[in-house]
């Protein structure tokens, strides 16, 4: 008959199996906490980058995503970057861009992580208190097509500013476009894609994006809402 197995010994390498597991684990999540703090760029720890400006209070989270042109980034205060962030001044590093900021921050503006905001020849302006979701994609340059002998990404592409008003929301991938001017409160749909010019207090959706709803001083928002937030 086979001998009998030692069950304690089986388990007791078992359950240190398990325990050094769960130890590598919570170090591991510990040392990733870490490096996301002492990654995060603030003013009083920019990192790398110099930006034109970066308000107090200003925190882009770590992982950066891609950054360059600084000298032509103003960062208000209280804005929340999240993680893989792009913002970039310049169509390449190293451009020269003038006397002017590009790309500009208001105060309190929060872009979601994996987000794009990017400025080169005409200027992308975001004003305060902006809220976007993840993977926001904001624009002043766009790929020209006027020649029909050239590859598209060879010709030189076009550019318009953008404005972006005060308080506006930005749903998750929603793209805003060349020439874009967004009012105050502004609402825009995920997925929406914006271009030309969207009234104050107007919520907008759709591929190209439209007005559906909008809000009147007389009658208030225009088709009504179908579940009024409660007083």
């Amino acid at each position: 008959m086979p001998k009998n197995r030692n069950t304690f010994s089986s388990q007791a390498a078992s359950a240190l199996l398990a325990w050094r597991r769960r130890t590598v684990s919570r170090a591991v999540h510990r040392g990733w906490r870490w490096v996301r703090e002492a990654g995060a760029v603030t003013a009083e720890r920019p990192g790398p980058y110099r930006f034109r400006r970066i308000g107090a209070g200003t925190r882009l989270a770590f992982p950066v995503g891609t950054v360059f042109g600084e000298a032509w980034i103003e960062l208000g205060e209280c804005c929340i970057i999240g993680e893989q962030v792009t913002l970039t001044a310049g169509m390449v590093p190293g451009q020269d861009l003038g006397p002017e900021a590009v790309l500009r921050l208001g105060n309190g503006v929060v872009l979601g992580r994996g987000s794009h905001v990017i400025a080169s020849l005409q200027p992308v302006t975001f004003g305060d208190d902006v809220f976007c979701g993840p993977y926001v994609y904001v624009t002043s340059d766009n790929h020209s097509y006027d020649d029909p002998a050239q590859p598209i990404g060879r010709q030189w592409p076009r550019s318009a500013p953008v404005t972006i008003g005060s308080g506006s929301w930005l749903g998750a991938g929603a793209v805003i476009l060349p020439g874009a001017r967004l009012g105050r409160n502004v609402v825009v749909a995920a997925g929406a894609v914006v271009r030309g010019e969207v009234p104050d207090h107007a919520v907008v959706a759709g591929v190209p994006a439209k007005v559906v709803r909008r809000w009147d001083a007389a009658e208030g928002w225009v088709p009504p809402l179908r579940a009024p937030s409660p007083s």
